[in-house]
Protein backbone atom coordinates (compact mmCIF):
# COMPACT_ATOMS: atom_id res chain seq x y z
CA UNK A 1 0.00 0.00 0.00
CA UNK A 2 1.72 3.49 -1.22
CA UNK A 3 2.72 6.28 1.34
CA UNK A 4 -0.68 8.57 2.37
CA UNK A 5 -0.91 11.99 0.60
CA UNK A 6 1.46 14.52 2.84
CA UNK A 7 0.51 18.11 2.58
CA UNK A 8 3.02 21.34 3.16
CA UNK A 9 2.57 24.80 3.62
CA UNK A 10 5.34 27.13 2.73
CA UNK A 11 5.32 31.25 3.79
CA UNK A 12 8.11 33.48 4.13
CA UNK A 13 9.72 36.31 6.31
CA UNK A 14 12.03 39.52 5.97
CA UNK A 15 12.92 40.81 2.54
CA UNK A 16 14.79 39.69 -0.30
CA UNK A 17 18.30 41.18 -0.60
CA UNK A 18 19.87 44.35 1.02
CA UNK A 19 20.91 47.01 1.62
CA UNK A 20 17.61 48.51 3.05
CA UNK A 21 16.18 45.52 3.74
CA UNK A 22 16.33 42.55 6.94
CA UNK A 23 19.59 40.82 7.49
CA UNK A 24 18.10 37.21 7.05
CA UNK A 25 15.08 36.11 5.05
CA UNK A 26 13.37 32.94 6.34
CA UNK A 27 11.31 30.07 4.35
CA UNK A 28 9.39 28.04 6.55
CA UNK A 29 7.46 24.76 5.86
CA UNK A 30 4.64 23.82 7.92
CA UNK A 31 3.78 19.75 7.51
CA UNK A 32 0.46 17.32 8.08
CA UNK A 33 -0.53 14.69 7.55
CA UNK A 34 -4.16 16.17 8.20
CA UNK A 35 -4.61 19.97 6.87
CA UNK A 36 -7.33 20.38 9.52
CA UNK A 37 -4.82 20.10 12.08
CA UNK A 38 -3.32 23.10 11.54
CA UNK A 39 -6.66 24.76 9.53
CA UNK A 40 -8.49 24.20 13.19
CA UNK A 41 -5.87 26.60 15.25
CA UNK A 42 -6.48 29.33 12.82
CA UNK A 43 -10.08 29.30 13.07
CA UNK A 44 -10.16 29.33 16.70
CA UNK A 45 -8.09 32.68 17.02
CA UNK A 46 -10.43 34.22 14.14
CA UNK A 47 -12.92 33.04 16.28
CA UNK A 48 -11.36 35.23 19.16
CA UNK A 49 -10.02 38.19 17.52
CA UNK A 50 -11.43 37.94 14.24
CA UNK A 51 -13.57 41.16 14.86
CA UNK A 52 -9.96 43.08 15.19
CA UNK A 53 -8.18 41.70 11.97
CA UNK A 54 -8.18 44.52 9.67
CA UNK A 55 -7.30 42.24 6.64
CA UNK A 56 -9.65 38.98 7.62
CA UNK A 57 -6.61 37.20 8.34
CA UNK A 58 -4.36 36.63 10.88
CA UNK A 59 -1.00 38.14 10.07
CA UNK A 60 1.97 37.25 13.14
CA UNK A 61 3.08 40.57 12.42
CA UNK A 62 0.20 42.54 13.22
CA UNK A 63 -1.00 40.26 16.00
CA UNK A 64 -1.27 40.47 20.10
CA UNK A 65 1.75 38.24 21.01
CA UNK A 66 -0.08 36.58 23.77
CA UNK A 67 -2.21 35.35 21.05
CA UNK A 68 0.67 34.43 18.46
CA UNK A 69 1.81 32.33 21.87
CA UNK A 70 -1.45 30.34 22.11
CA UNK A 71 -1.55 30.25 18.46
CA UNK A 72 1.57 27.86 18.53
CA UNK A 73 0.93 26.34 21.51
CA UNK A 74 -2.30 24.76 19.84
CA UNK A 75 -0.26 24.32 16.47
CA UNK A 76 2.52 22.40 18.39
CA UNK A 77 0.08 20.10 20.33
CA UNK A 78 -0.92 18.15 16.67
CA UNK A 79 1.40 15.91 14.62
CA UNK A 80 2.97 18.48 12.40
CA UNK A 81 6.74 18.83 11.14
CA UNK A 82 8.46 22.29 10.33
CA UNK A 83 11.48 22.87 7.96
CA UNK A 84 12.93 26.08 7.55
CA UNK A 85 16.01 27.72 5.58
CA UNK A 86 17.72 30.97 6.46
CA UNK A 87 19.34 32.87 4.28
CA UNK A 88 22.24 35.38 6.24
CA UNK A 89 21.66 38.35 4.13
CA UNK A 90 24.39 40.55 5.53
CA UNK A 91 27.26 38.43 4.09
CA UNK A 92 26.18 38.66 0.44
CA UNK A 93 29.29 40.28 -1.08
CA UNK A 94 28.56 39.26 -4.68
CA UNK A 95 24.36 39.50 -5.06
CA UNK A 96 22.79 37.32 -8.42
CA UNK A 97 21.49 39.16 -11.66
CA UNK A 98 18.17 38.10 -10.11
CA UNK A 99 17.72 38.72 -5.98
CA UNK A 100 14.89 36.28 -6.50
CA UNK A 101 17.17 33.63 -6.96
CA UNK A 102 17.39 34.48 -3.19
CA UNK A 103 14.10 33.37 -2.52
CA UNK A 104 13.95 30.49 -4.68
CA UNK A 105 17.00 28.99 -3.45
CA UNK A 106 15.61 28.96 0.30
CA UNK A 107 12.70 27.27 -1.19
CA UNK A 108 14.22 24.79 -3.14
CA UNK A 109 16.12 23.73 -0.01
CA UNK A 110 13.55 23.83 2.24
CA UNK A 111 11.77 21.55 -0.53
CA UNK A 112 13.92 19.29 -0.55
CA UNK A 113 14.14 18.12 2.86
CA UNK A 114 10.56 18.00 3.09
CA UNK A 115 10.51 15.38 -0.06
CA UNK A 116 13.47 13.68 1.37
CA UNK A 117 11.17 12.76 4.49
CA UNK A 118 7.86 12.85 2.86
CA UNK A 119 7.89 11.82 -1.02
CA UNK A 120 4.50 12.15 -1.95
CA UNK A 121 2.96 15.58 -0.71
CA UNK A 122 0.87 18.25 -1.98
CA UNK A 123 2.85 21.89 -1.10
CA UNK A 124 0.75 25.00 -0.98
CA UNK A 125 2.99 28.29 -0.65
CA UNK A 126 1.39 31.75 -0.66
CA UNK A 127 1.50 33.23 -3.51
CA UNK A 128 4.14 35.29 -3.99
CA UNK A 129 4.14 36.05 -7.61
CA UNK A 130 0.81 38.20 -9.26
CA UNK A 131 3.02 37.50 -12.56
CA UNK A 132 2.16 34.11 -14.19
CA UNK A 133 5.86 34.15 -15.30
CA UNK A 134 7.55 34.43 -12.09
CA UNK A 135 5.16 31.93 -10.45
CA UNK A 136 6.03 29.16 -13.53
CA UNK A 137 10.09 29.98 -12.74
CA UNK A 138 9.68 29.37 -8.87
CA UNK A 139 7.89 25.80 -9.66
CA UNK A 140 10.66 25.49 -12.34
CA UNK A 141 13.05 25.76 -9.52
CA UNK A 142 11.36 23.70 -7.20
CA UNK A 143 11.32 20.74 -8.99
CA UNK A 144 14.68 20.93 -10.26
CA UNK A 145 16.08 20.87 -7.25
CA UNK A 146 14.57 17.36 -5.96
CA UNK A 147 15.33 15.50 -9.56
CA UNK A 148 17.44 13.48 -8.11
CA UNK A 149 15.14 12.29 -5.16
CA UNK A 150 13.46 8.91 -6.26
CA UNK A 151 10.36 7.93 -6.43
CA UNK A 152 7.99 10.92 -5.54
CA UNK A 153 5.00 12.48 -6.36
CA UNK A 154 4.88 16.38 -5.84
CA UNK A 155 1.92 18.67 -6.63
CA UNK A 156 2.20 22.63 -6.04
CA UNK A 157 0.40 25.22 -6.20
CA UNK A 158 0.25 29.14 -5.32
CA UNK A 159 -2.69 30.30 -2.98
CA UNK A 160 -3.49 33.61 -1.22
CA UNK A 161 -3.43 32.98 2.44
CA UNK A 162 -6.89 34.67 2.53
CA UNK A 163 -8.29 31.42 1.31
CA UNK A 164 -6.12 29.04 2.67
CA UNK A 165 -5.98 28.90 6.74
CA UNK A 166 -3.24 26.91 6.57
CA UNK A 167 -0.92 29.50 5.52
CA UNK A 168 -1.65 31.89 8.29
CA UNK A 169 -0.37 29.01 10.18
CA UNK A 170 2.87 28.48 8.23
CA UNK A 171 2.84 32.30 8.89
CA UNK A 172 3.28 32.33 12.57
CA UNK A 173 5.86 29.74 12.15
CA UNK A 174 8.07 31.51 9.69
CA UNK A 175 7.21 34.47 12.08
CA UNK A 176 8.81 32.97 15.10
CA UNK A 177 12.30 32.23 13.05
CA UNK A 178 12.55 35.60 12.01
CA UNK A 179 12.20 36.67 15.88
CA UNK A 180 14.82 34.47 16.72
CA UNK A 181 17.71 35.60 13.83
CA UNK A 182 16.35 38.64 13.04
CA UNK A 183 15.06 40.29 16.40
CA UNK A 184 17.06 38.02 18.65
CA UNK A 185 14.30 36.79 20.71
CA UNK A 186 13.68 33.03 20.96
CA UNK A 187 11.07 33.00 23.36
CA UNK A 188 8.22 32.18 20.53
CA UNK A 189 10.90 29.61 19.09
CA UNK A 190 10.74 27.04 21.93
CA UNK A 191 6.74 27.04 21.63
CA UNK A 192 7.58 24.70 18.42
CA UNK A 193 11.47 24.12 18.74
CA UNK A 194 10.10 20.14 19.33
CA UNK A 195 8.57 19.64 15.71
CA UNK A 196 11.58 21.26 14.03
CA UNK A 197 12.57 18.47 11.74
CA UNK A 198 15.44 20.67 9.47
CA UNK A 199 16.50 24.07 10.44
CA UNK A 200 19.56 25.22 7.64
CA UNK A 201 21.15 28.65 7.61
CA UNK A 202 22.59 29.50 4.21
CA UNK A 203 25.68 31.51 4.52
CA UNK A 204 26.62 32.31 1.04
CA UNK A 205 28.96 35.46 -0.05
CA UNK A 206 29.12 34.65 -3.85
CA UNK A 207 25.77 34.05 -5.44
CA UNK A 208 27.07 34.65 -8.96
CA UNK A 209 28.55 30.98 -9.06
Amino acid sequence: MPDLMHFAFIDESGTVGIPGGTHFLVVAILSTGKPREIELPIRHAMKKYGTSLSRGEIKAANFEEKAIARLLTEIAKEDVSIFVTIVDQSLIVKPPTVMEEIYRCAVSKSVYKLVERYPRVNICLDRRYTNERQRYELETRIRESIQDLPQKVVMIQQENSISRKELQAVDAVSWVFFQKYERDNPSFYELISSKIIAEEMIQERDWTK
